[in-house]
C-alpha cells in the first residue's frame, strides 16, 4: 500500500543512524536462538540418560517436545532411554530392540534435532534421509515423523514404488527430510537432476540387518556411494548386524559405532507378554488346521503369514468361498500400492478381521490389537520368527502366536528358535475341532479352472519356496509329500517341476548304478562302493584310479576292429554292427602313410593316443565350441591377389613415424580424402542430373504420344456420328447394340405363337400342338 491509503496519523520517521545502533526485532530473535541452541547442547553433555522418565526430561528443542506432547508420546522405553541421548551427542549407533519397543521414535527424536541444532532451512537441501526395507513401513515412519515435527519448519517427502515418479522428481530437490525405499531412493539419485545430498547430515536404515543383506545390496552400496562420508549413520532393528563387512560398506568403523541393545541383559528376546505356541502337523493338513482355528476365533484379530503371494491368492479365495465367518483380507507384494495401502488402513480400523500376507509386513508395520500371529508355513530363519511374532504384544500389551511345524522341521527349527531365545511350548489339536476342507477344494477346483490355476501356482511356489532356503537341515526337499500335498490343494495330482523331477531322476540312476554289477568300465575302490550308497558323477571322477586307459566300450570297438580286418570273409555280415572308423575327420592328419600304418597313433586336439567320443564328435561340428582350443583365434580377409590379411591390420610404430609427423599425416590425410569426397560428391551429383533429364524426357514423349493418338481418333468418330445421323433421317433402322434384345431371336417366336387367338375346336387345338412341337 501507499502511505496515502493509510489511515491515522502518520508516524515521524526516525534517523538512519538510529536505526543502525538499534537492535531489530529479528537480530535480537537470532541472538536468542544462538542461546538457547548453546544451552541445549551443554544440557545434551551433562545429560544422564539414567534418570530420564519421560520425554520432557530428554534435552530436545521446544518445538520437538511440543510435537512428541500432542502427539500423545509420555514415557520413555528402554531403548529410547539408551540410544537418544548418545544420537543426540552426533555419535553412530547400532541400535537393537525387541518389535514394539519405540524404535521408530528413537531414530526420528535425534533426526528432527540434528536439523534444529544445524539451524537447517529449505534452502539447505536434503539433510536427512531414513531408508525402509517395504512401503508400508516407510508410510508409518513418515506417518510419524509428521506427527511429532509439526511444530517444525522442516520440508518432507515419501517416496517408494507405486506413485508418480514425475511428481516426485519434480517436488525432491526442495526437501529437508527424505522417507523412502531402496530402489526408489536409487532411481532418483540417478535421474533427477536437482536431488543434491552432498549436505546430508544424518543417514537412517530402519530394519538394518534387512536392508544390508542379499536383497538390497548392490541398491544400498550405489546408494552409499552418492553420500558424503562425513555424516551420523543410524541402524535400528530387532535383531542387528555386527558384521564388520557391513559396517564398512557404509563407511562405519567398529570401533566407532556405538551398539546399544535394549534386551541383551533379557533372558528372552520377544516380548514379555507374548505366549508362543507350535503344533506339529502334516503339510497336507495345515489348511484344514488352519480353517479349524478360524472357525474357534471368530471374534479375534489374526494375521496369517504364508511363504509366497501366491500362496495368499489361493487360500485368500478359497477360504472366502468356505465362508469361515470371520472378515478376510490379503496383502501381498504383487498388489498395486493403491490396494495395499486400503487393506493396511482396513485392517488397522477392523476389531475382527484375518489378514493373509507374505513377509512383506513382518517388520516394523504397527497394527493395533492384535491377538493371533498364525505362521502356516515356518520362517526361514529365527530372525524372521522373532519379526513376525513381534506383529503381536507391541507396547507391553499381550498376544499369542502359533507355529505350524511339519514332522522333518521340528527339530531343526527349534533348536535355532532356542539359540535366539525363543520360549515355546508344544500343544496338540483337539480330534473334536479339526475339520476336513479337502472336499470343499476339490469341489472348487473342479468347478472353477482359476481356482484350480491358483491352486497350481501355490504348489510349485511352496516347493521353490523349500528348495532355496539355505538352511537345508531344516527345510528338506527330499521329504515333502508332493502327491498329498497337491491333493489336500484340491488338485488331482501334482503338478511336474523341473528341479524335483531333476532330483529324482538322479536319485533313481545311482541308485540303479549301485545296484548293478560293475563290468570293468571303470575302476572303484570295493570298500567305497559297499559303503556309499548314493554315488555322483564327481566321486566316479575322483575315484578312478587309472585316468589314461580307455573304457571297456571303445576298447571293444577296437578289438572288433582288429577283427574284422584279420578275418576278410565276416566283414560284410558285421558292417552295419561295427564301427569301421570312430575318428570321422576329426584327426589331424599330419602324415598320409602314418595314418595308414596306425591310425590309433593320430593326435586329437593335441591329445596323443585319444579317441573320439560322441560328445567329442558333436562339439567338432560346432565352430563356436571349436574355437575354444585355438591359441589365437582370428578372421582374416583375402586380397585380390588371395593374400590372406588380418580382419583389422595396424602399422608399426617405427614405420608410421618414417612417413612424417603425426599431425603432417593427419592433415594429408584429410585432404586427399577431402578431394576424393568432392570428386565422388560431384560425380553423384551429375548423375542425379541425368537422372532427373531422361525421367523429364520419358514423360514428354508419353504426353506427346497420348496426344498424337487423341488426334488420329477423332476424324473417325465423327465420320461415324455423321453417318448413323443419316440412316435416321433417311428411315433407316438404327443398328441393334450390344444390350438390346434382337427382334427375330427364338423367344420373340415364340412370344408370337402364345399371342395368337385360343383356338375354337379340337383341329385348331391339335393345329397349335404340332406347332409348338415343330418350334422345340
Amino acid at each position: 500500500m501507499t502511505s496515502t491509503e493509510r489511515k491515522g496519523p502518520v508516524k515521524p520517521t526516525q534517523s538512519a543512524k538510529h536505526l543502525r545502533t538499534r537492535p531489530t526485532d529479528k537480530q535480537s530473535r537470532r541472538a536468542r536462538e544462538r542461546e538457547d541452541l548453546q544451552e541445549l547442547k551443554q544440557r545434551t553433555l551433562e545429560f544422564d540418560s539414567k534418570e530420564a522418565a519421560t520425554f520432557d526430561d530428554l534435552p530436545i528443542s521446544q518445538a520437538t517436545a511440543i510435537g512428541l506432547k500432542q502427539s500423545h508420546f509420555t514415557t520413555l522405553t528402554d531403548i529410547q532411554k539408551a540410544a537418544i541421548a548418545p544420537a543426540l551427542r552426533g555419535n553412530d549407533i547400532l541400535g537393537a530392540a525387541r518389535t514394539g519397543s519405540g524404535k521408530t521414535l528413537a531414530f526420528l527424536i535425534p533426526l528432527l534435532e540434528c536439523l534444529y541444532r544445524n539451524q537447517w532451512t529449505q534452502y539447505d537441501g536434503l539433510g536427512a534421509l531414513v531408508v525402509s526395507p517395504t512401503r508400508e513401513l516407510a508410510i508409518q515412519i513418515f506417518d510419524v515423523l509428521r506427527k511429532i515435527g509439526r511444530a517444525h519448519s522442516f520440508s518432507a517427502g515419501l517416496v517408494m514404488g507405486g506413485k508418480d515418479v514425475q511428481v516426485e522428481r519434480e517436488r525432491i530437490g526442495r526437501l529437508n527430510i527424505l522417507v523412502g525405499t531402496p530402489g526408489r531412493i536409487l532411481q532418483h539419485l540417478d535421474q533427477a537432476a536437482g536431488f543434491d545430498i552432498s549436505n546430508l547430515k544424518i543417514l537412517i536404515l530402519d530394519e538394518a540387518d534387512r536392508i544390508l543383506d542379499m536383497g538390497f545390496r548392490k541398491t544400498v552400496d550405489a546408494i552409499v556411494e552418492h553420500l558424503p562420508r562425513e555424516r551420523q549413520t543410524l541402524l535400528f532393528s530387532a535383531t542387528q548386524t555386527k558384521s564388520v563387512s557391513d559396517l564398512a560398506r557404509l563407511s562405519l568403523s567398529a570401533e566407532r559405532a556405538q551398539y546399544i541393545s535394549a534386551h541383551e541383559t533379557s533372558t528372552i528376546s520377544t516380548p514379555q507378554g507374548l505366549k508362543q505356541y507350535y503344533v506339529i502337523t502334516p503339510l497336507y493338513e495345515k489348511l484344514d488346521t488352519l480353517f479349524g482355528f478360524l472357525k474357534t476365533h471368530l471374534k479375534a484379530k489374526v494375521i496369517v503369514f504364508l511363504s509366497s503371494s501366491k500362496q495368499v491368492r489361493f487360500v485368500f479365495e478359497t477360504f472366502k468361498t468356505l465362508h469361515p465367518g470371520i472378515p478376510l483380507l490379503h496383502l501381498h507384494g504383487r498388489q498395486k500400492q493403491a490396494a495395499r495401502i486400503d487393506v493396511t488402513d482396513r485392517f488397522s480400523e477392523a476389531q475382527y478381521a484375518c489378514l493373509f500376507c507374505t513377509d512383506i509386513v513382518a517388520r516394523g508395520i504397527d497394527f493395533p490389537s492384535v491377538d493371533w500371529v498364525v505362521q502356516v508355513d515356518a520362517p526361514e530363519d529365527a530372525d524372521t520368527y522373532v519379526h513376525r511374532v513381534g506383529r503381536t504384544a507391541r507396547f507391553e500389551a499381550s498376544g499369542r502366536a502359533l507355529l505350524m511345524l511339519t514332522p522333518s522341521e521340528e527339530v531343526g527349527m527349534l533348536s535355532r528358535l532356542a539359540t535366539k531365545k525363543v520360549p515355546i511350548e508344544k500343544i496338540t489339536i483337539k480330534e473334536s475341532k479339526k475339520k476336513s476342507i479337502r472336499p470343499d477344494l476339490q469341489a472348487l477346483c473342479f468347478k472353477n479352472p482359476d481356482i484350480k490355476y491358483l491352486g497350481q501356482k501355490a504348489f510349485i511356489s511352496y516347493c521353490k519356496s523349500i528348495y532355496i532356503q539355505k538352511d537345508k537341515e531344516v527345510f528338506k526337499i527330499a521329504d515333502l509329500p508332493a502327491t498329498e500335498y497337491a491333493e489336500s490343494l484340491g488338485l488331482p495330482g501334482a503338478p511336474k517341476i523341473k528341479f524335483l523331477n531333476v532330483q529324482k531322476a538322479k536319485q533313481m540312476k545311482n541308485a540303479l548304478k549301485v545296484n548293478n554289477d560293475s563290468d570293468g568300465s571303470e575302476d572303484y575302490d570295493e570298500p567305497n562302493k559297499r559303503d556309499q550308497t548314493v554315488r555322483t558323477k564327481y566321486d566316479r571322477m575322483f575315484e578312478r584310479q587309472n585316468q589314461g586307459v580307455l573304457s571297456q566300450h571303445y576298447l571293444n570297438l577296437i578289438q572288433d576292429d582288429e577283427i574284422q580286418k584279420s578275418n576278410a570273409d565276416e566283414e560284410e555280415d558285421q558292417d552295419f554292427l561295427t564301427v569301421k572308423r570312430y575318428d570321422h575327420g576329426l584327426i589331424e592328419e599330419e602324415d598320409q602313410e602314418d595314418e595308414d600304418k596306425d591310425s590309433n597313433s593320430a593326435t586329437y586336439f593335441g591329445v596323443e593316443g585319444a579317441p573320439v567320443s560322441k560328445r567329442q564328435a558333436k562339439m567338432a561340428l560346432s565352430k563356436k565350441a571349436m574355437l575354444k582350443f585355438k591359441k589365437n583365434p582370428t578372421k582374416l580377409t583375402f586380397d585380390d591377389e588371395g593374400h590372406p590379411h588380418a580382419l583389422y591390420e595396424f602399422e608399426r610404430e617405427d614405420d608410421f613415424k618414417k612417413h612424417g609427423a603425426t599431425e603432417e599425416q593427419i592433415a594429408d590425410f584429410l585432404d586427399k580424402e577431402g578431394g576424393r569426397m568432392k570428386q565422388i560428391d560431384a560425380i553423384d551429383k551429375q548423375v542425379a542430373r541425368d537422372k532427373r533429364t531422361e525421367k523429364k524426357r520419358k514423360q514428354k514423349e508419353k504426353l506427346a504420344a497420348r496426344e498424337d493418338s487423341d488426334r488420329e481418333d477423332e476424324p473417325a468418330i465423327l465420320l461415324a456420328e455423321q453417318e448413323q445421323e443419316e440412316q435416321l433421317l433417311a428411315g433407316e433402322k438404327r443398328p441393334r447394340k450390344w444390350f438390346e434384345d434382337d427382334e427375330k431371336s427364338e423367344s420373340k417366336k415364340l412370344r408370337s405363337e402364345y399371342s395368337l387367338a385360343p383356338p375354337e375346336s379340337l383341329e385348331d387345338l391339335e393345329a397349335l400342338s404340332k406347332r409348338l412341337l415343330g418350334s422345340n
